[in-house]
């Protein structure tokens, strides 16, 4: 979890840097997504083609429809956020998830769950102020990225009953480029050599750090896991300042802390429930 972290920031960290040099949300979007082709290969080598085998084909394609809509939302809030900001209301998404988790699968949650839910969404309130500032657009748009990334994680959720980590990624990866690719056209500048290969490790590094989350999730006890994932903002938070130079206020860190306590007690929460007694 603590490699997914710094994957992910650094990786938002280039998208940052790939904005400023000129390039578009969008293109940068799907060259994310073009450039994870790197890792299915190796799956490819390792498990062979069996990985593609599956009946959840048309449940593959709404959620990968889905991740390239938040995908681009994020990355083109991301390009006008502070970026520890922009990873403290990203921590939001797992609770949109527990809210569809009510409404679409019906769950059923304690006062405890609910406490935790306002709790959170009560951080992001601190992070972002309204009527004490002006509220900007960036933290706007990765908010509703994020209420989409919890429906995705739904989807997620049930695709992984069925499906191997493997098979996920691999069908996320084949079916988003070309999704992404159509939004891409309509602004289309080809990259200089140098965006190229920013693009390529940036790519590789988001693919391989969804195998690193899901891999840590599924080895690892969540009540030593989940709390790694604040490290995002210690990454973001490091690297804001000393590439971007951003300095986080005290609104993001404890807004941060507030969404990021919510949705790991959420977690262990419903690990707890779901756990086998006497295990």
């Amino acid at each position: 979890m603590l490699l997914t972290a710094a994957l992910i920031v650094i990786m938002h960290t280039m998208i940052r840097y790939l904005a400023q040099d000129g390039m578009h949300s969008f293109v940068i979007g799907f060259f994310r997504t073009f450039f994870g082709f790197p890792v299915v290969a190796v799956l490819f080598w390792k498990y062979g083609f069996g990985i593609l085998r599956t009946d959840q084909i048309k449940v593959h394609g709404i959620r990968s429809f889905g991740h390239v809509v938040a995908m681009m939302m994020f990355f083109t809030g991301l390009t006008m956020t502070p970026l520890a900001m922009a990873n403290a209301l990203a921590f939001t998404a797992p609770l949109f998830a527990a809210v569809l988790a009510v409404v679409i699968l019906g769950e059923v949650f304690r006062w405890q769950r609910w406490a935790a839910l306002l709790f959170g969404f009560a951080g992001a309130l601190a992070i972002v102020r309204p009527g004490f500032v002006e509220v900007d657009t960036g933290p706007i748009i990765i908010l509703a990225a994020s209420g989409i990334w919890g429906m995705i994680l739904i989807v997620i959720k049930t695709l992984g009953r069925r499906d191997a980590t493997p098979t996920i990624v691999v069908y996320m990866v084949m079916f988003m480029s070309p999704i992404a690719l159509i939004p891409a056209l309509f602004v289309w500048e080809w990259p200089t050599l140098e965006q190229l290969g920013v693009l390529l490790v940036m790519g590789t590094m988001g693919t391989v750090g969804h195998l690193t989350l899901t891999q840590a999730l599924r080895v690892g006890e969540a009540a030593v896991v989940m709390p790694m994932d604040f490290s995002k903002l210690v990454w973001a938070a490091a690297l804001g300042f000393l590439l971007f130079n951003e300095l986080p206020d005290v609104y993001t860190w404890i807004g941060g802390l507030m969404i990021f306590v919510s949705a790991t007690y959420l977690a262990l929460r419903e690990r707890a429930e779901t756990k086998p007694r006497g295990t």
